[in-house]
């Protein structure tokens, strides 16, 4: 086993390297040491980077969050996995003692630890994480669809609270990732129209492949929304931005679901509170996945959805900042990095 690995780690705001940081070592019986397999740069990993940032993360640790793994040593009380088996992982730790964790609501956990964002993440070789947080996942599933769980769980989440009936109308605002994420799963729960919303023509065609009914612009949408619901608006309307709540509520029919995803701590609107109340509209929040691991799992080992064809960028971790500055220049949808190389 090498001593040395190579990990991005944030250096400041909107600044980091890639450095060479010993491989970490199992020092409690419940943990695992897992080789970094693939990882996937994600638009919160791009909020830390930004300068002021807009998701805060501890300055000096190994960013990254979304991963797929292959457990290579187990700690003396691990008995759920064994060298060899493959698996993915939550970033986020709570800490099981608090009202949140001890009535269901682990994201709003009033001690939450996020690794990527509190302690060390997953862009690097190497990584040593509690038991509890990895999942077991089969070999079965390509590597390059195996790496959309942890976004996926958490749209799943999501997707969870709106509870769509066959048959409804769904705006998804942004066509990113997670909005392309949306689109499908939308689909995939009985929609009976999609209408994405989006600026770029370079994501407003993906989102045209993954099942999108009607693609528009900002500037197209007030009128296709109408035109797509006889007037009455979106049943459902999902903000995968993080700033269109006026948008999402303009768009909802009366009576109608907004679900508020996208997440940009650094932004800040001005809505009209009466227009929530006169429409009679229900808004929820999602933070992060709650309790959707193995139903994500089983979605992926099972339903074919159009996951690979997001990748835009297959780098090495060393090219982290070609993919950073693809992701900032909006020309790339998907990066994937191989710390180990491609297998």
């Amino acid at each position: 086993m090498q001593e040395k690995m190579n990990a991005v780690v944030l250096k400041d705001e909107g600044k980091f390297a890639i450095e060479e940081k010993p491989v970490p070592k199992i020092k409690k019986d419940n943990e695992i040491l897992i080789r970094i397999d693939i990882c996937s740069i994600c638009g919160s990993d791009m909020m830390i980077l930004r300068n002021p940032p807009g998701y805060p993360a501890k300055t000096g640790i190994t960013i990254g969050h979304e991963m797929v793994g292959t457990v290579l040593e187990v700690g003396a009380g691990v008995t759920s996995f064994r060298p060899g088996d493959r698996v993915v992982c939550d970033n986020n730790m709570p800490c099981g003692q608090c009202y949140f964790c001890r009535t269901g609501h682990a994201s709003m956990c009033e001690h939450l630890k996020c690794l990527g964002f509190d302690d060390d993440g997953f862009f690097a070789q190497y990584a040593v994480v509690p038991d509890v947080l990895a999942v077991q996942i089969d070999k079965d599933i390509p590597l390059e669809t195996a790496i959309f769980t942890e976004p996926l769980n958490c749209v799943m989440s999501g997707a969870n609270k709106v509870r769509l009936m066959p048959g409804e109308t769904v705006v998804v605002i942004g066509a990113g990732a997670i909005g392309l994420y949306f689109i499908q799963l939308m689909k995939l729960n009985g929609a009976g129209k999609v209408i994405s919303v989006e600026p770029t023509e370079f994501r407003r065609e993906y989102a045209g492949n993954m099942g999108a009914d009607v693609v528009v612009s900002p500037q197209e949408a007030d009128e296709a929304v109408k035109e797509a619901t006889k007037g009455l608006g979106a049943d459902v309307v999902i903000d995968a931005v993080g700033f269109c709540i006026k948008d999402a509520i303009r768009f909802a029919r009366s009576s109608g679901r907004i679900l508020l995803f996208g997440l940009n701590m650094a932004a800040t609107q001005e809505i009209c509170q009466s227009q929530i109340t006169r429409k009679d509209l229900t808004v929820y929040g999602s933070y992060i996945g709650t309790y959707t691991w193995h139903h994500t799992i089983q979605m992926l080992a099972n339903i074919p959805m159009k996951l690979e064809d997001m990748i835009t960028h297959r780098l090495a971790l060393e090219e982290f900042g070609v993919g950073f500055e693809a992701m900032k220049d909006g020309s790339a949808l998907e990066v994937v990095m191989y710390p180990n190389g491609r297998p």
